[in-house]
């Protein structure tokens, strides 16, 4: 095997590829990368057994041919190599080495034999769409802020993606919780998407996936069965297996009766608790809002530091409210929201809270009180 490629563009695609790689690995092979060139195209394949990320790239292939070689290493030789800079790989079957050389700089890395190297088994994907990379990514990056990390509870270590009823008719929906605080988020459901099961998208993937649709343009190509589901564009693929749980009845968590309404700038909010939870050191630092006709006060407790207020002006007019949350959860769900304004809504102190975006109802968020 020999290629030559361009610095940027190798980089891109081995950086992409070693993410997936586990840095403490028991099983050797693990640790590298697939490299297989055909063509004027070379691939790049990692592995971790539960992910599998496959990279294409355009190359001037002079002998095709495949080896394996230490992904994270790979990866800092090239990203330390100048840029604009071509760089030219080689394997040696004798010698079971990798040469890559780029102007003066010459390396020769050790490898292992790509026989060893483990592909995924394809899954018959009983639901193929096509979806904008724009409305994923939306999809996940609002509500993985809400996955577990409590192992125990390894069902909830994921985002929860599947077809339901939304205020809009059909649409494609992803859950997470953590038994603290939900994110329910629906976009309209794309075609061919019908069937699709409910699977649970595990974390890492979710964080692997967000890689792909950074381009508003895209079209991401995506195919789930019961076990695995598939996410590709013409450059990347990403197959990943999924949770092998149920998902709870997370729609009973949903408040329906929630009648109090305070409508608050978003950006001033996250800003005032941030500065207010300054205070206190705790980790699950409680900050208490004190509701009255159209103000709002923040305040954080200390015993050991002291204490913080802050005022907000806000619109409410329903009976004085005081209750308390969690400060980081409040700063992630205010984080959310893309518009101006944040609607919470509230039944009483002990009571989960509604919060969305505006009049908006394609994003919910749900966390519960703390006592202050």
């Amino acid at each position: 095997m020999k290629f030559s490629i361009e610095r940027g563009t190798l980089l891109k695609a081995v950086a992409q590829a070693q993410s997936v790689v586990e840095r403490r690995n028991t099983i050797p092979i693990l640790a590298n990368v697939l490299i297989e060139a055909e063509g004027d195209m070379v691939q790049f394949r990692a592995t971790d057994l539960d992910i599998e990320v496959v990279d294409r790239a355009p190359a001037k292939v002079e002998r095709p041919g495949a080896t394996t070689v230490a992904a994270v290493l790979l990866n800092e030789i090239v990203r330390k190599l100048p840029d604009g800079a071509l760089v030219t790989l080689a394997d040696n079957p004798q010698t079971g080495r990798l040469s890559i050389e780029a102007g003066r700089s010459h390396f020769q890395l050790a490898t292992l034999p790509r026989e060893d190297f483990p592909v995924m088994a394809s899954s018959d994907y009983t639901t193929n769409f096509a979806a904008p990379a724009g409305v994923l990514r939306r999809l996940f990056d609002k509500s993985k802020f809400a996955i577990s990390t409590e192992e125990t509870r390894y069902y909830l270590n994921g985002v929860y993606m599947h077809v339901a009823t939304g205020d809009d008719g059909p649409a494609l929906r992803c859950v997470a919780t953590d038994g603290h605080r939900l994110a329910r988020i629906d976009a309209p459901l794309p075609n061919g998407a019908e069937g699709m099961p409910g699977v649970i998208v595990p974390r890492k993937t979710v964080g692997e996936l967000r890689k792909l649709l950074d381009d508003d343009e895209a079209s991401i190509a995506v195919s789930v069965s019961e076990t695995k589901l598939r996410f590709a564009t013409p450059e990347i693929t990403l197959t990943s297996k999924v949770i092998d749980g149920t998902f709870p009845d997370y729609t009973r968590v949903i408040p329906q009766g929630n009648t109090r309404r305070l409508e608050v700038d978003a950006s001033e909010f996250a800003r005032a608790v941030d500065r207010v939870a300054t205070v206190s050191s705790e980790r699950s630092r409680a900050v208490k809002m004190s509701l009255d006709e159209d103000r709002l006060v923040l305040t954080v407790n200390a015993p050991d530091a002291g204490v913080a207020e802050e005022e907000l002006a806000v619109a409410y007019g329903d009976d004085p409210l005081e209750i308390g949350f969690n400060a980081k959860y409040l700063l992630e769900i205010a984080s959310q929201v893309d518009r101006e304004n944040a609607v919470f809504l509230f039944n009483s102190s002990g009571d989960p809270t509604l919060m969305r975006e505006g009049n908006d109802t394609s994003a919910v968020y749900v966390v519960m009180p703390m006592r202050v």
